[in-house]
């Protein structure tokens, strides 16, 4: 694309000019409608390509370091908070992902362990979407961060099986051969997972804690009970449904197992920088699922994992520098998350809550549930980050459901849920959003058009099927 499309900018500029002259509603700051109308007006810009994602965020971060809304009258404190989210840990979890998965690829670890998948899974692209999908299951409940699994685990495998089939990032004709099939199916399985236990994102403890501050207890085996039956339909479901919906233009890998086989033996045994890769890789796991015991969370196992790398040479600081989707995700990534969270802070989330309040009062509660998790789900389109999500709007949601008949742990447990699933809307809805989006194998519009059709498909099995059997274990 070419780095501006001016008309598709003017029209940008337009719509956020227009949001920023409307007054705000009563009980919004001026400061917070303003901020609205920035975030807005770069979401459109992005759609619509009117520039870079990178570009959309320089011009974004520094309209609102220029226009004050952050800090009115301060024009230092302004550009500080500005560039705030450059400091935030799960920003540079995200970019040392691509880091590491980097030496999965330099090393051809990455390619021997995705020979090993295809010769188990690999007689059709189906096959190899389910077994992707079984390895984030196997690893979710003692990989708290979804975005260490899915970017740093996940995410590295399911590209070397895509390049190795001739779907090569460089190459956008050849996107839609095999890698845009298995990005999109890794990452919804990778939120299906993290909905499913609640160690699965570190996000639904904090639900857990909400919850129990207005008496209601979820423990780790009842979140995963009542989960259970609609994320393992979900889990056999959404790899077919993208298959039929976006499918790869490669049908059959019939041969692939033989072929798989084939390759291992011409890679002869594994060589010394494989084995500092796979040592690296055991680390990794072994901190992201006991980093708690330690004292360490996934962005300082993320960082002791690349020093290990750079100090025995199995990368170069030369190969951070030429990773650009890293460097392009920490910027774009920052400036989302940057501008969702002061919009929470600036009090326009909290006035958004009560909106919905208001309009929810007095109804049934067979009529006011569905209407509070439609409206929490597809709110996520204006949040860059799940916790984020949960931090503004959980516990009002569940307050308004409550005090309008609810059984309070169903209304609980099913925001809870939403907390992974909701990620499917955008690229950058979820942590690990960013890092699979950043393949380039998808582009934007059908990032967002999948994304809206499998939201679809998540309530109705989570709010059909999943209703009967939280019915049966007596949640309601």
């Amino acid at each position: 694309m070419k780095e501006i499309r001016y008309p598709q900018l003017l029209i940008t500029v337009v719509f956020g000019l227009i949001i920023w002259l409307i007054p705000p509603p009563a009980g919004v700051t001026p400061e917070a409608w303003h901020l609205l109308a920035i975030f807005l007006a770069t979401i459109l810009g992005i759609i619509m390509k009117a520039a870079s994602m990178g570009t959309m965020s320089m011009l974004a971060i520094t309209l609102v370091a220029v226009s004050g809304v952050l800090a009115p009258g301060n024009p230092g404190k302004s550009v500080t908070l500005a560039l705030s989210s450059f400091g935030d840990k799960v920003i540079w979890l995200i970019g040392i992902s691509f880091f590491i998965a980097r030496g999965f690829i330099k090393t051809g670890l990455g390619k021997r362990i995705a020979y090993v998948f295809i010769r188990i899974f690999g007689r059709s692209p189906l096959g190899l979407a389910y077994g992707l999908g079984l390895a984030d299951l196997v690893l979710a409940p003692a990989v708290p961060s979804n975005t260490a699994r899915g970017g740093g685990i996940i995410y590295p495998i399911m590209k070397s099986m895509a390049m190795n089939f001739g779907s090569v990032p460089e190459d956008p004709s050849t996107h839609r051969r095999l890698g845009s099939y298995l990005t999109l199916n890794s990452y919804n399985m990778n939120l299906i997972t993290s909905s499913l236990f609640l160690t699965g994102t570190a996000s639904n403890p904090m639900c857990q804690k909400f919850a129990k501050n207005v008496g209601i207890d979820i423990t780790w085996m009842s979140w995963f009970t009542a989960a259970l039956v609609p994320a393992a339909i979900s889990i056999l479901a959404v790899p077919f449904i993208l298959y039929k919906i976006y499918p790869p233009q490669l049908k059959s890998t019939g041969d692939a197992p033989a072929m798989a086989a084939e390759k291992l033996k011409e890679m002869g045994p594994v060589h010394r920088d494989e084995w500092l890769m796979l040592l690296a890789f055991v680390i990794l796991l072994f901190l992201w699922i006991s980093g708690d015991v330690f004292g360490i969370d996934a962005t300082t196992t993320a960082l002791i994992g690349l020093v290990f790398l750079l100090l025995s040479q199995v990368l170069t600081w030369e190969d951070v520098k030429s990773e650009k989707g890293a460097w392009d995700t920490i910027v774009w990534f920052s400036a989302l998350v940057m501008m969702a969270s002061f919009l929470n802070s600036l009090g326009f989330i909290p006035w958004f809550s009560d909106v919905i309040k208001q309009e929810v009062g007095g109804m049934q509660w067979t009529i006011a549930f569905p209407i509070i998790v439609l409206v929490y789900f597809y709110s996520h389109y204006i949040f860059a980050s799940a916790t984020a999500h949960v931090a503004a709007m959980y516990a009002a949601f569940l307050a308004v459901g409550i005090s309008v008949g609810v059984p309070g742990t169903l209304l609980a447990l099913v925001l809870g849920f939403c907390g992974g699933i909701f990620g499917t809307l955008t690229h950058y809805g979820h942590g690990p959003a960013p890092v699979f989006f950043g393949s380039t194998y998808v582009e934007l519009k059908d990032w967002w058009k999948c994304g809206f059709l499998l939201s679809i498909v998540f309530l109705l099995i989570w709010m059909g099927i999943g209703a009967g059997w939280w019915k049966i274990l007596g949640i309601w």
